[in-house]
């Protein structure tokens, strides 16, 4: 359901960088490895919903333009509203709490959903590319006269 997305000012370099920069250690060395870095920074909350929505939202929205949608398309677009939605709803409640959580539920949708790069079943490798990927369209869109600063 495209109207669950609003339509808003993409994520900035910097922003792309803080919320991977969480993401990755979590990954790779669990919940010790961001010890303190939610409280420090509540904002996070809102930058990792973001990649949340830019992560979910492309692979489990029906595409207006697919040549056969069916009824499981339909379903898998209704769980990734659902699972917006949660995270959204935390986010708003408690942004130091979600912090974790809305990271967390990326990782697993990773790991579970979306193939890495090299097809070898590595979620850090998938991260790094995604990284990459968002990194390259934040420099894109705010150093374009006129861009959303």
């Amino acid at each position: 359901m495209p109207y669950l997305i609003p339509s808003r000012t993409p994520l900035t370099p910097d922003q792309v960088e803080r919320g991977f920069d969480y993401l990755l250690p979590l990954q790779m060395g669990g919940g010790a490895a961001v010890a303190g870095r939610a409280e420090a920074a509540p904002e996070l909350a809102f930058i990792l919903l973001r990649l949340a929505e830019d992560i979910i939202w492309p692979v489990t929205a029906v595409d207006g333009e697919a040549t056969d949608p069916c009824a499981d398309s339909f379903a898998l677009d209704e769980v990734g509203c659902t699972l917006l939605s949660a995270l959204r709803d935390w986010a708003r409640d408690s942004p130091t709490t979600a912090v974790l959580g809305i990271a967390r539920s990326i990782i697993r949708f990773v790991e579970n959903v979306i193939p890495d790069p090299d097809d070898h079943g590595d979620t850090c490798a998938a991260l790094e590319a995604m990284r990459d990927k968002h990194l390259a369209l934040a420099h894109a869109v705010h150093s374009t006269p006129g861009a959303h600063l």
